[in-house]
């Protein structure tokens, strides 16, 4: 069974679309200060902060202080709960494209 806390603070976390290009400039980048992902983003360095800190409590980004700057880095192992969730589906999708090619093959043989 999965952990539906992780899912749900997932799906929040991703479900805002400025968090999720704060999300996806971090993932581009090896690691990334927030002055940097505040360059450019026409959002507010605050408001960057406060995303940074919901993708951190997501488990979607760590921080490395060094001195008076803080990097922020992708968590790949964060998106692990929601994959898992997801895969739950796959057997699914397999049935229904299986059962979508053989209702085609009866149309047109």
């Amino acid at each position: 069974m999965t952990d539906t806390t992780a899912i749900d603070a997932l799906l929040r976390a991703l479900a805002d679309p400025t968090r999720r290009a704060v999300f996806e400039r971090i993932v581009g980048a090896t690691e990334i200060t927030v002055v940097e992902l505040t360059r450019g983003s026409g959002v507010t360095q605050g408001a960057v902060s406060q995303h940074l800190k919901s993708l951190k409590l997501a488990g979607l980004v760590a921080e490395r202080p060094e001195g008076r700057k803080v990097y922020y880095r992708a968590e790949p192992e964060g998106l692990k709960p929601l994959v898992d969730w997801m895969s739950h589906y796959g057997l699914f999708w397999r049935e229904s494209f299986d059962n979508l090619r053989a209702l085609l093959k009866e149309i047109d043989p």
